[in-house]
């Protein structure tokens, strides 16, 4: 993988960059939409290179338990199995594992859990967690972390410090593919203390690209804004940073302003299940009855495929009815607003203009 910054904002700490990876070159700061099982849920791999998806996120920990990780890598690994040739990042199944808290056992060597598919007991450790993601073939690959819940105590999160710094260090004694770059994950949860310790052990074992996690678990805005002001300069300015699980765009501003170059998140394609879409002046709740008879596109200013061929009256119609028509045309939209708003961004900072960029934003949300 290679990384470089091509602009810094003058205004701040926004910067716009490129990496390019063995399945193709993207531009930052860049949105990764989930994909959890090898799939961004209601789209095609056309749909996603249409949208201008570079990069897309797919889950260690689901894909391991089904339909596993052998059988990927027999079938050619995820880029041919899901026929997607653009670039990957898997995460490390770390927050999943987190995400099961009563059916989970941390341990020194890893985490014990039981499957939420059907039951069976499994193990999870820094080298399995490599294994996984070394066969599945992903272009970034995560380092196996600890995360903890918010609120938790300071003596469990300085632990969860600990045994990240432990796992990352045994991922770098694993065996990885010749292509994949692998990404060290700095937790500390709210603590500014524990944040940099956390940074600095993590930035001294010398990754590829660093990401923050732990955010995004329940803490306020205000609260994730100052985490990620105070870490972000304990990171390189050489390598890409990954603000991991943040998907609202002001939040992605937040992460922008502060230096952030990568961000994914379910929220555009769940929103898009539930009927909620983005537009340039907030977001649209399809189901309301005063779309019934709305012959407007969702966004009178969007070129996606949803909005130049349909109402919202008729989308309003699909979504009540649970046609299956209505997932599909309404994460296209939503996907395709994100990968726009994403495009000014990269193109205010350029300019420098972001912060004018930024103050349109909430501008327009307020209207």
């Amino acid at each position: 993988m290679e990384f470089k910054v091509t602009h810094h904002d003058s205004s701040g700490g926004a910067r716009r960059g490129e990496i390019i990876t063995a399945h193709g070159r993207f531009e930052t700061p860049v949105f990764m939409p989930v994909g959890t099982q090898g799939s961004v849920k209601a789209l095609s791999p056309l749909d996603l290179e249409q949208a201008g998806v570079g990069i897309l996120l797919a889950n260690t920990y689901h894909l391991y338990l089904r339909p596993g990780h052998g059988l990927i890598e027999r079938l050619g690994g995820l880029h041919h199995f899901m026929s997607w040739e653009g670039a990957i990042l898997t995460d490390s199944g770390g927050y999943q594992v987190y995400s099961l808290s009563n059916l989970r056992k941390i341990s020194e060597e890893g985490v014990t859990f039981q499957s939420h598919v059907d039951g069976s007991t499994h193990f999870i450790g820094p080298c399995e967690a490599m294994e996984i993601q070394k066969a599945l073939g992903a272009d970034v690959i995560m380092a196996f972390d600890e995360c903890a819940p918010y609120p938790a105590d300071y003596d469990y999160v300085r632990n969860s410090v600990r045994l990240t710094s432990q796992w990352a260090a045994m991922c770098l004694q694993c065996t990885r593919g010749v292509s994949q770059a692998l990404f060290g994950i700095v937790q500390g949860g709210m603590v500014p203390e524990l944040r940099e310790q956390s940074a600095r052990e993590i930035v001294a074992m010398g990754f590829d690209g660093y990401a923050l996690g732990g955010l995004s678990v329940g803490e306020d805005r205000a609260t994730r804004r100052r985490v990620v002001q105070e870490t972000v300069p304990f990171l390189p300015a050489d390598k890409p940073r990954y603000l991991m699980g943040v998907g609202k765009p002001e939040d992605i501003l937040d992460g922008v302003a502060a230096g952030i170059d990568m961000f994914d998140c379910v929220l555009p394609t769940r929103n898009a299940r539930n009927g909620a879409l983005f537009t340039k002046h907030g977001p649209l709740a399809i189901k309301n009855a005063c779309y019934a008879e709305d012959d407007r596109p969702v966004d009178e200013h969007c070129s996606c495929y949803t909005c130049t061929h349909f109402s919202r009256a008729y989308l309003r119609h699909l979504f009540m009815a649970k046609e299956l028509l209505a997932y599909r045309l309404n994460t296209i939209h939503n996907l395709h607003y994100y990968m726009g708003f994403m495009t000014g961004v990269r193109q205010a900072i350029q300019e420098d203009r972001f912060t004018d960029f930024c103050e349109g934003f909430f501008e327009r949300s307020e209207e």
